[in-house]
C-alpha cells in the first residue's frame, strides 16, 4: 500500500498520484484474479480487469479521499467508497465506447474494451462493474454504521442512474439525432451536470456522507457547490480537448464532438468564450470552499488544475 503519510508535503500531483496508487490496490482486490476466480469467467473477469486497471488519473477517487479528509478520516477510511466510484465510472467509460454509442476505438492509450475482446463482453463487462460498485458499499466491514452505507449505496444510485449519468448520455445521444446548434444553454448545462457533473458532484460529497455529516449542514452545501461548479469545469475542459487536444496525448480519439455535431458550449462559446467560462468555473469552485478554509487547498487545487489540462 502506497505511504501517504507525509501528504501534507506533497504536490498536488504526487498527492493525486499517491491516491490513486492507493485505489488501483483496491481495485485489483474488488476485482479479483485475472483468471477469474470464485466462479467468475475468465474472458468477463480479464475484460473487467482491461477495462478498469492499468490507466485514468482516478481524480474521482481523488475528490472522494480528499473530501473525507476535510472531516478528518484518513484515505483507508474512503478507499472502498472511491474504488466503488471508479467502478462506476469505468462501467460508463466502456459502455460510452461502444458502436452504438460514442463507436470509440481507442481509450486511455489502448484500444477500447470491445476492441480489445467483443461487443457482447465489454456490454457484460460494463454491467459487471456497476454491480461491483454497489456491492462493495454494501459489506459491512465498509462502515460499522448500516445508515452511512444505506446514504452512500442510494447517493451514487442517484447519481449513476436516469436523473444523473445515465440521463445525460440519453440526451446527449439525442442531441446528436436533432439539431444540437439550437440547443439552449441551460439545455447544454442540464446535460453536462447529468452525464459529467452527477458523478462528480457524488465524489465530492461522499467524504461528508462517510463521516456523518447531516445532509442540510452548510458543509455539504458547500461541497454540493463546489462539485457541481466542478463538474461543469470537467465536462468544459474536456470538450476543449476534444476540440483542440493530441490524441497521443489524451490516449483517446479527438475532434469527435464536432464531427458527431455534439452539444457542447465549445460548439456554441467558441474556443476562447469557453475558456472564459473555464476561469469562471474555476472562481466559483474556489469560493465554494470558502467554508473549509487552508485544508481544503488540495481540492483547490483539483479546480485549478482542471482548468490548466491539456491532457
Amino acid at each position: 500500500m502506497p505511504n501517504v503519510s507525509n501528504m501534507a508535503d506533497m504536490t498536488f500531483e504526487a498527492r493525486l498520484a499517491a491516491h490513486g496508487a492507493r485505489v488501483e490496490s483496491r481495485l485489483g482486490a474488488l476485482l479479483g484474479r485475472a483468471d477469474g476466480g470464485a466462479g467468475v469467467p475468465e474472458r468477463l473477469a480479464g475484460a473487467v480487469r482491461y477495462g478498469a486497471l492499468g490507466g485514468g488519473k482516478r481524480f474521482r477517487p481523488f475528490l472522494v479521499m480528499e473530501s473525507a479528509a476535510l472531516f478528518g478520516l484518513p484515505p483507508e477510511r474512503a478507499e472502498t467508497t472511491a474504488a466503488a466510484l471508479e467502478c462506476i465510472h469505468c462501467y460508463s467509460l466502456i459502455h460510452d465506447d461502444l458502436p452504438a454509442m460514442d463507436d470509440d476505438a481507442l481509450r486511455r492509450g489502448k484500444p477500447t474494451v470491445h476492441v480489445a475482446f467483443d461487443e457482447a463482453t465489454a456490454i457484460l463487462a460494463g454491467c459487471a462493474l456497476l454491480t461491483r460498485a454497489f456491492e462493495a458499499l454494501a459489506v459491512e466491514e465498509r462502515h460499522a454504521d448500516p445508515a452511512v452505507r444505506l446514504e452512500l449505496i442510494s447517493a451514487l444510485a442517484r447519481a449513476a442512474g436516469w436523473a444523473g449519468m445515465l440521463g445525460g448520455q440519453a440526451l446527449d445521444l439525442a442531441a446528436e439525432k436533432d439539431d444540437a446548434a439550437r440547443m439552449m444553454h441551460a439545455d447544454i448545462a442540464r446535460l453536462q451536470d447529468m452525464k459529467t457533473g452527477a458523478l462528480i458532484r457524488f465524489a465530492c460529497e461522499a467524504g461528508a456522507i462517510l463521516a456523518g455529516e447531516p445532509a442540510t449542514s452548510e458543509r455539504r452545501a458547500a461541497l454540493r457547490r463546489y462539485g457541481t461548479a466542478l463538474g461543469r469545469a470537467f465536462q468544459l475542459s474536456d470538450d476543449l480537448l476534444d476540440a483542440e487536444g493530441d490524441a497521443a496525448r489524451t490516449g483517446k480519439a479527438t475532434g469527435k464532438d464536432a464531427a458527431r455535431g455534439k452539444a457542447t458550449f465549445v460548439a456554441v462559446l467558441g474556443v476562447d468564450g469557453a475558456r472564459r467560462r473555464l476561469d469562471e468555473l474555476e472562481a466559483e469552485a474556489l469560493a465554494a470552499l470558502a467554508p473549509f478554509g487552508a485544508a481544503a487547498a488540495p481540492l483547490a487545487e483539483a479546480a485549478r488544475f482542471l482548468t490548466r489540462r491539456r491532457h
